[in-house]
């Protein structure tokens, strides 16, 4: 039976990096808010993006049961940032009879700094669509993460890939 899997974890851990290779390995299709919402709006939606971003999310859970629907694996590559929100995805699939699975790519501190370095300098050089992450949103972004617990997740990935 195919699953969705759901990618967990911080802005900039590597989420998108690993959702690509899970892509490939689960032979999945690959939902991604960012996605969306860079080819549509290139990333400039200003005040509305959190509700832009809940919209994408309701859109591409509903898409993801047409998917699974035709025999093949999703993976959902957006962070989960909050308890409330594993809480939900878990069971809005089980609501579904569908398998699901949290994958959290966990970062250290350090590595976490490297990778939005890393990110904004690829950013600034067009090598990727992916939103700059400044100190101001990076600091809101960590503010409001959840570290999950062990036992919220399926698969735990430490990141020093990048």
């Amino acid at each position: 039976m195919p699953k969705v899997i759901i990618t967990c974890g911080k802005i900039g851990a590597g989420k998108s990096t690993y959702a690509e290779k899970l892509r490939k390995s689960e032979k999945a299709v690959l939902l991604s808010c960012d996605e969306i919402t860079l080819a549509l709006f290139d990333g400039n939606v200003g005040e509305k993006h959190d509700d832009i971003v809940e919209r994408c999310q309701k859109y591409l859970f509903g898409k993801s049961l047409e998917i699974i629907e035709i025999g093949c694996n999703v993976i959902l590559d957006w962070g989960l940032w909050m308890k409330e929100e594993r809480i939900e995805a878990r069971e809005f699939y089980k609501a579904h009879n569908i398998p699901c699975e949290i994958h959290y790519v966990n970062v250290s501190n350090e590595q976490w700094q490297k990778n939005l370095e890393k990110r904004n300098a690829d950013v600034l050089a067009g090598r990727t669509s992916a939103y700059f992450v400044d100190e101001g949103l990076a600091a809101k972004f960590d503010g409001i993460f959840e570290e999950p617990e062990r036992d919220e997740v399926d698969v735990w990935i430490e990141n020093e890939w990048r």
